[in-house]
């Protein structure tokens, strides 16, 4: 990528970084921030950071909502990034002219979420797919079957990720449908029947996946790679699935918020993250790609050759992106979501 000239806003933000001090808080995924990174940035900047978890899109979009919230940053998938513009909840901080822009992957510049990278800056990025506990089972795990018409071997033992956007989407690609925004109410209603068929099946719809994957108490759940991957680093009978039906593939971003207290710091935060050697802190801690270039050469070892970062060729292609979903269309996943939940 050509290296980008300092702007005016790229130089001020290097000139005041030695003076930074203060606070910074992020609201992000539980389970998904580096300790080492941030240990770092308050070294580096002076400023004491401090991170609150979210469980989900929806219940991070509320609480920001909501206001009052006192958060700076928040890490939305990228499906979600054009509610938070479209309801002015993102300040306009423009990582496009930060330094350490020049170190973006060009891949994920020109996004359809944030063209240009105008409010957020790549956190990490993955799949969301199967992760099956083989001393369970030993059929084929590359199939949203394994939670949409279950095994007998594994009924009962499975755990579904109460993330709508994922669900509803794998759904979609199981019946047939190949958009998982579809607003083809023939397949809507598929997804729809075949989910409620399969509820009974299931023991849970959780989160804290990763520990419960690793310790055997789940067998079986729809999963994000990078947990799954930390999970078989702690048990190597957990194996990751790419469902041939198809697959989410998502990024996560970092953006500043619209009444962010501590707007400086958040934006030195956002130029500090892409930077290589930080973001590769991130991935190693989280197990999941990044967006910048050159991280690897500072990642452990392992997360070039792991198969929850590199699907079979075969089933590569099957991983797919989804848009924020129409409000029509969001009204009918949440109608069937709120169902799904009775």
């Amino acid at each position: 990528m050509k290296r980008l000239l300092f702007t005016t806003t790229a130089a001020a933000l290097v000139a005041g970084a030695a003076h930074a001090e203060g606070e910074l808080n992020i609201f992000n995924w539980g389970n998904y921030t580096s300790p080492e990174l941030i240990a770092k940035f308050e070294e580096m900047y002076d400023v004491k950071v401090t991170i609150t978890d979210y469980d989900s899109n929806t219940t991070a979009l509320t609480k920001i909502e909501a206001g009052g919230h006192g958060f700076d940053i928040v890490v939305p998938t990228h499906s979600y990034v054009p509610i938070y513009i479209e309801k002015g909840l993102l300040m306009e901080t423009r990582p496009d002219q930060m330094e350490n822009f020049a170190n973006m992957d060009p891949n994920w510049v020109d996004v359809d979420w944030d063209p240009g990278r105008h409010y957020t800056v790549p956190w990490q990025w993955g799949s969301t797919g199967i992760a099956v506990n083989t001393t369970a089972y030993s059929g084929d795990i590359n199939t949203s079957a394994i939670f949409l018409d279950p095994p007998a071997e594994l009924q009962g033992q499975i755990n579904v990720v109460p993330e709508m956007s994922d669900i509803m989407a794998m759904a979609v690609y199981y019946v047939g449908g190949t958009d998982g925004c579809t607003a083809d109410m023939d397949i809507l209603r598929a997804a729809r029947d075949v989910l409620v068929a399969a509820k009974p099946s299931w023991l849970s719809m959780d989160y804290g996946t990763t520990d419960k994957l690793s310790s055997g108490e789940w067998v079986a759940s729809v999963n994000w790679n990078g947990s799954t991957f930390r999970a078989r680093l702690a048990n190597p009978d957990v194996q990751y699935g790419y469902p041939v039906e198809g697959y989410p593939l998502w990024m996560d971003s970092v953006g500043v918020l619209a009444d962010a207290t501590n707007v400086e710091n958040a934006k030195l935060f956002q130029n500090f993250i892409m930077d290589p050697e930080n973001a590769a802190m991130i991935s190693a801690f989280a197990r999941y790609s990044n967006g910048i270039a050159g991280s690897d050469a500072f990642m452990p070892a392992d997360m070039q050759t792991a198969p929850e970062i590199n699907p079979p060729a075969e089933l590569a292609a099957a991983g797919r992106f989804s848009p924020a979903c129409p409000k029509e269309v969001q009204d009918i996943h949440t109608a069937i979501w709120t169902e799904l939940q009775k």
